[in-house]
């Protein structure tokens, strides 16, 4: 995914009301026929409409300022004036509009599918409706209300029923490969991932979407390395698989650093279900190593998989389908 971006800022204006028109009926044989001018109309809403196929904010950034119309003026013999067009701003699911002085969240955009932010301003009305038994011929109308501008800070937190921690090059863009065909870059050499990626896997009625997040090092929850602009994306998702790399010297240790960064990092994460999983169960030695992992992590629900072989897969798969099932789905920040 090229150009991925998870935040910005946008400056939104929902559209005026058009002006009531002052017109008086001129009609042959009617020379004072009374007032007929017509209401202005609305001004276009600022509307956020969540698209499921749409995956990053990218388009908010090339594009920082969106305006609805104005509505359009009344016109004689009673005409109302046409509404202005809503402005529509596309976002993925799990977005969330914050206010950007205070940070408050005005919106999680998680479960919705159409928001209306910024409502357009009123049409004013037309001379037609200041006519009284004193006031014959009205020669004045309201002036539609104006619109509302303010900026807003929109934030991405991606939305996945497992989510994908580990160090650098533990192998989590190659299991989303083989568990859902997703075009995941893949290499040998650290931090092949520089963004999050989703992966969906659907099996038989079931459907399961994989979150692969770039790699954890240590300080992350501080801010070292991709881990502090990426682990908030971790937050919405109902299980977290810790993937071990049993080909590394240091495995045993890898799984107390990656729950001390996430410890760090607000959300709770520590407390969802987990899956540990041991990788690269194909390179020699590995087997072993994973019942040493066994051993070390008791209580743990431990399991070993090969990306190469698919030795594992199909266990993995049916332990993280119970999981995400039963997981009750996390508020998002």
């Amino acid at each position: 995914m090229h150009g991925f971006a998870d935040e910005t800022y946008i400056d939104l204006s929902s559209g005026a009301g058009g002006p009531g028109c002052v017109s008086f009926r001129r009609e042959k044989y009617i020379p004072r026929g009374g007032p007929d001018g017509g209401d202005g109309g609305r001004g276009g809403n600022v509307v956020f409409v969540v698209r499921p196929n749409t995956k990053t904010l990218l388009h908010l950034k090339r594009r920082r300022c969106y305006r609805a119309e104005n509505g359009r003026g009344g016109e004689g013999c009673r005409r109302h004036g046409a509404d202005g067009a809503d402005v529509l701003i596309p976002v993925p699911p799990g977005t969330l509009i914050r206010d950007p002085v205070t940070g408050q969240v005005l919106r999680d955009l998680a479960g919705e599918d159409r928001w209306i932010f910024l409502e357009g301003g009123r049409g004013g009305k037309g001379n037609c409706h200041f006519k009284t038994s004193t006031r014959q011929t009205p020669r004045f109308a309201q002036p539609g209300t104006p619109g509302v501008s303010c900026r807003v800070h929109v934030e991405l937190n991606l939305i996945a029923d497992v989510g994908l921690v580990g160090m650098p090059n533990a192998g989590k863009s190659s299991l989303v490969a083989a568990l859902t065909q997703a075009k995941t870059k893949v290499g040998d050499y650290p931090f092949t991932t520089l963004v999050p990626s989703l992966g969906v896997l659907r099996r038989g009625d079931s459907e399961i979407v994989f979150a692969d997040i770039p790699g954890i090092i240590e300080g992350a929850g501080q801010g070292a390395g991709l881990g502090l602009k990426f682990l908030k994306h971790i937050a919405r998702t109902r299980v977290l698989v810790f993937l071990i790399d049993l080909s590394g010297d240091n495995f045993l240790e890898s799984f107390g650093l990656l729950q001390k960064e996430l410890r760090g990092y607000p959300g709770r994460l520590l407390d969802r279900p987990r899956i540990v999983a041991g990788s690269k169960l194909d390179l020699p030695g590995a087997p072993e190593r994973l019942e040493e992992l066994r051993r070390a992590l008791p209580g743990e629900r431990v399991a070993g998989l090969s990306n190469f072989t698919r030795e594992g897969l199909e266990g993995f798969l049916d332990l993280c389908l119970e999981l995400a099932g039963t997981a009750q789905a996390p508020e998002g920040d």
